[in-house]
C-alpha cells in the first residue's frame, strides 16, 4: 500500500473535517424537513377527516345517504385521496367514493384512529361521528341537562403516500447537492489555503531528497515570506555542513588509500623478496641435502664395524627426517598451487588395499601390533596413486599412536551402494571433541609440544585433508579419547573391469638391467653430482657427467649413445635442464628415457615437465626412488630387445 504524500495528507487534513461536518448538517437537515412532511400530512388527513366526520353528523342519523355520498365524492377531489367510506355503528357502509380496498368498514381497535395498510403502503385514517349534545329544559325549572353523546357510525379515509415520498426524495437531492456544493467549496478553499503551507513544506521534502540521493549541492531558494523560512535555512545549513563532511571524507579516503596501496606494495614488494629468498633457500638447502642423502645411501653400502654402522644408521634416520619434512612441505605446496593433477580411473580397491598392507605389515610387526585388512572385490573411480597416499597416510598415522592393540582397515558400502566407505580403525590414544577439527592445520599435534620426530611431523593429516577435497571424497573423524580412533574416505564405486595386477615384471630382471646401463647425468652442482654419480656406479650403471648442455653435445657427436638421461633443472650459463632434455630428445631416433631433478617447487615447473610427459624428482631425492624410477622408465622403453638396445645404446642417436 502507498503511503500518502505531505500533499494528499494536508489536503486530506483540511476536507475531511469539511466532509464530515456538510454530511452531519445534511443529516440533521433532512431529519427535521421529514419529520415536519409528516406532520403536514398527518395533520391535512385529520383535517380533512373532521370536516367529513362532522358533516355526516346528520346524513348518518337521518339515514340520507345521498348528502353522505356527496360528501365522500367532496372528500375524494382532495389531493392525494384514494378513498372516502362513512360507515354507521353497526359497519354498514352508506357512502362510499374512491378506490378502497375494504368492501366494509375496517375492524379497527377502540381508540386506533390511523395506521399504514401494508398492502398498498397507504395511510388509513378513522374518526367516529359522534352526534351533537342537545339541551333539555326541565319542567320544575330546573337547570337544562345534556343528553349523553352517542356514537353515530365512522368516517374512514385513506391517503396516498406517493406526494410524501416524491418531496422526501426531492428534499434528499437538495440536501445532497447543498451537501456536495459545501464539500467543493471547502476543497477548494482547503487547496487554495494550504498552498501557503504545503509549498514551502515540499520544498524541504525535495531538498531532503536530493540529500538522500548524494545531491550536497543543492540549496533551498528562501523567500521572505516563507513561513518555514527558518527550517529551510536549518535545511541548508545542515547540507552545507554535510558537503564539507563528504569532501573531507573523501580527501582522508584518498589519503588513507594512497597509503594503503602503498603499504600494499611494500606487502607485495616483501612477499616478492621473501618468496624468492624462500626459493632460493629451499633450492640451496634441498641441493646439500640431495648430496648427503646419496652419501649417505653410498656410504650404506660399504661394509663397516658394528659402531660405525650404528651411527650410519642414525645418520639415515636424521636424513630421512629432514627428507620427510621437505617432502610434506612440497605436497601442500604444491596442493595449495593446485599443481597436483588428478587422474581418475577405475582401478579394484584390492589392489592398493594389498599395497597398503605389504608396506606396513613389518612396522606394525615392530611395534608389536596387529594389522589386518578386510579388502572388497569391488572397483572404484578414483586416481589410485592419490587414494593410496591418503590411506597410507591415515594407517601410518594410526599405527604411530597406537601403543597395544591393532589397527583395521575395512570398506562398507554406503549412499544405497553408490560409494565404498574405506575405514581405519585403532585402538590408539583417541582425539579429544576439541581437538577433532584441529588435528588438520598444519604442524598440529595432539599431545606433542616438545615436537618428538617419532611421532611425526603434524602435516599428513593435513595432507589428507587437501588431497581428500582435491578428489571430492568425503573424508570423516570419529574418535573418543583414550579408545581409539576412525578415519573414513568415501570413493565412488564403479564398474568391474580387467584389473592389471595381474601383469607382474621381472623385478630381478630389470635389477640386471641396472648393470651397464649408459646414464648420461647433467650436473653442475660439485657435491650433487659426485654423490649421484658414486651411487649410479654402486649400482652398476655406467655413468658420463656434464655440467650443460654445451659439454653433453661434444660427447654425443663423439659416440655416446645413453640409455637414461638424468638432469637437474639450474644449470649453469642460464641453460636449464628441460630444455636441455627436450633437445636431446629431438636428436633421438626412439624414445629416450629422462627425469629431471630439481630443488625449485614452483608450480610453473610441475605444469611444464607434466606438458612434455617427463617425469619431475624433487630434491632431495631419495636413493629408492630413484631406483624404482629408472626401473619404471625401462619398462616403458618396450619389449626385451629394446631394453637390451637401451643398454647398450644401439641406434638410440642419430648422428647431427
Amino acid at each position: 500500500m502507498k503511503v500518502l504524500d505531505i500533499r494528499s495528507r494536508m489536503l486530506l487534513a483540511a476536507i475531511l473535517p469539511v466532509t464530515l461536518v456538510a454530511m452531519v448538517l445534511f443529516t440533521i437537515f433532512l431529519i427535521d424537513q421529514l419529520g415536519d412532511l409528516e406532520q403536514a400530512h398527518t395533520r391535512r388527513a385529520q383535517s380533512l377527516l373532521r370536516q367529513i366526520a362532522d358533516s355526516s353528523e346528520y346524513g348518518i342519523f337521518s339515514a340520507n345517504v345521498g348528502s353522505l355520498q356527496a360528501l365522500a365524492a367532496a372528500g375524494v377531489r382532495e389531493p392525494g385521496v384514494r378513498s372516502v367510506m362513512i360507515v354507521d355503528a353497526g359497519g354498514r357502509v352508506m357512502a362510499h367514493a374512491g378506490q378502497s380496498v375494504y368492501s366494509q368498514g375496517p375492524d379497527l381497535l377502540p381508540g386506533v384512529v390511523s395506521f399504514r395498510d401494508e398492502r398498498t403502503n397507504d395511510d388509513v385514517f378513522t374518526r367516529p361521528v359522534v352526534s351533537t349534545p342537545i339541551l333539555l329544559d326541565d319542567a320544575l325549572g330546573e337547570e337544562p341537562k345534556s343528553a349523553a353523546p352517542t356514537t353515530l357510525g365512522r368516517v374512514v379515509i385513506q391517503v396516498s403516500r406517493t406526494e410524501v415520498l416524491a418531496r422526501t426524495l426531492n428534499l434528499m437531492w437538495a440536501g445532497l447537492v447543498v451537501t456536495l456544493g459545501g464539500v467543493l467549496i471547502g476543497v477548494w478553499l482547503a487547496i487554495w489555503i494550504s498552498k501557503g503551507v504545503i509549498r514551502p513544506i515540499l520544498k524541504v521534502s525535495d531538498m531532503i531528497d536530493r540529500l538522500g540521493h548524494d545531491e550536497l549541492s543543492a540549496r533551498i531558494t528562501v523567500q521572505a515570506d516563507d513561513p518555514l523560512q527558518d527550517l529551510q535555512h536549518g535545511v541548508n545549513q545542515m547540507a552545507e555542513r554535510l558537503e564539507r563532511g563528504r569532501d573531507e571524507l573523501e580527501q582522508r579516503v584518498n589519503e588513507v588509500t594512497y597509503e594503503l596501496r602503498e603499504k600494499k606494495e611494500e606487502a607485495e614488494m616483501a612477499t616478492l623478496s621473501k618468496s624468492q629468498f624462500l626459493s632460493a633457500a629451499s633450492h640451496d638447502l634441498r641441493q646439500p641435502m640431495h648430496a648427503l642423502g646419496m652419501f649417505v645411501a653410498r656410504l650404506a653400502q660399504l661394509p663397516h664395524s658394528d659402531e660405525t654402522q650404528a651411527l650410519i644408521i642414525n645418520l639415515e634416520l636424521s636424513v630421512q627426517a629432514m627428507q620427510d619434512l621437505l617432502d610434506a612441505l612440497l605436497d601442500i605446496s604444491r596442493l595449495e598451487a593446485n599443481a597436483v593433477g588428478v587422474n581418475a580411473s577405475a582401478f579394484p580397491i584390492a589392489d592398493i588395499l594389498t599395497q597398503l598392507k605389504t608396506t606396513l605389515a613389518p612396522e606394525a610387526f615392530a611395534k608389536g601390533l596387529g594389522l589386518r585388512v578386510r579388502s572388497s572385490p569391488l572397483w572404484v573411480l578414483s586416481d589410485s596413486s592419490l587414494l593410496y597416499r591418503i590411506l597410507l597416510n591415515l594407517v601410518s598415522n594410526a599405527l604411530r599412536y597406537t601403543h597395544s592393540g591393532a589397527v583395521l582397515v575395512a570398506c562398507r558400502l554406503t549412499d544405497g551402494g553408490q560409494k565404498l566407505r574405506v575405514e581405519v580403525w585403532d585402538t590408539g590414544i583417541g582425539i579429544a571433541p576439541q581437538h577433532q577439527q584441529d588435528i588438520f592445520k598444519e604442524f598440529y599435534q595432539v599431545g606433542n609440544m616438545e615436537r618428538d620426530r617419532s611421532h611425526g611431523l603434524g602435516l599428513g593429516l593435513n595432507i589428507v585433508q587437501r588431497t581428500a577435497k582435491l578428489l571430492d571424497h568425503p573424508l570423516g573423524v570419529c574418535s573418543m579419547l583414550g579408545q581409539g580412533t576412525r578415519f573414513s574416505i568415501e570413493v565412488p564405486v564403479a564398474a568391474m573391469g580387467v584389473s592389471a595386477a595381474g601383469i607382474q615384471t621381472n623385478v630381478t630382471e630389470l635389477e640386471d638391467y641396472l648393470f651397464g646401463l649408459k646414464v648420461l647425468v647433467i650436473e653442475d652442482d660439485a657435491l650433487a653430482s659426485l654423490a649421484l654419480v658414486s651411487l649410479l656406479e654402486s649400482w652398476g650403471c655406467e655413468v658420463s657427467l656434464v655440467e650443460g648442455l654445451s659439454q653433453a653435445l661434444p660427447l654425443i657427436e663423439q659416440g655416446l649413445k645413453p640409455g637414461v638421461l638424468i638432469s637437474d633443472y639450474r644449470l649453469r650459463g642460464g641453460e636449464n635442464g628441460l630444455d636441455a632434455i627436450l633437445y636431446l630428445r629431438k636428436l633421438a631416433l626412439g624414445h629416450l628415457p629422462a627425469c629431471l631433478l630439481s630443488g625449485d617447487t614452483n608450480p610453473e615447473l610441475i605444469q611444464s615437465t607434466r606438458l612434455v610427459g617427463l617425469t619431475l624428482l624433487h630434491k632431495p631425492v631419495r636413493p629408492a626412488k630413484l631406483r624404482n624410477l629408472l626401473r619404471h622408465l625401462l619398462q616403458e622403453v618396450g619389449s626385451k630387445d629394446q631394453r637390451v638396445h637401451a643398454l647398450m645404446g644401439d641406434g638410440l642417436f642419430d648422428r647431427k
